[in-house]
């Protein structure tokens, strides 16, 4: 089965009513996941949506609280030291954005096919992780 990490991207979107229709597309993509066992996220993840859903989508506490327990029935890998050393490498090697080599970093470690994925570029590999935009055709 293949297993898929999702980048925070995704769970914002899937939060965010100023965009109804990425925000439904999201949420398929997301709940999708849930019932086929196949998604993945780190502490990273939660950490930046948490962060997100509070400050710019104003989403109050106990709905933030409600969603993080939702999102932890998804494989939840725990982002640890040599996690982002590898994102450090991972940045110099691609020269991409910190933060995004992390999520592939934390994808790495999972053993993941494939990331889910709007910063980076949809069919590229990054340390054998194929990127893909499931929210790519909606305007």
């Amino acid at each position: 089965m293949e297993r898929i990490f999702l980048d925070t991207n995704i769970i914002i979107y899937a939060n965010d009513r100023r965009d109804p229709k990425k925000q439904a597309l999201a949420r398929t993509v997301v709940s999708g996941l849930m019932r086929s066992k196949s998604g993945v996220l780190s502490t990273q993840v939660l950490q930046e949506y948490a962060s997100v859903a509070i400050s710019k989508l104003g989403q109050k506490e106990d709905v933030v609280l409600r969603q993080l327990k939702l999102l932890e029935t998804l494989e939840v890998v725990s982002q640890t030291p040599a996690m982002i050393r590898r994102g450090v490498e991972l940045k110099k090697l691609y020269g991409i954005q910190f933060w995004d080599a992390c999520i592939i970093a934390n994808a790495e470690a999972a053993g993941c096919d494939t990331l889910y994925s709007e910063d980076l570029n949809t069919g590229q590999f990054y340390s054998g992780i194929r990127v893909k935009n499931p929210l790519s055709g909606v305007e």
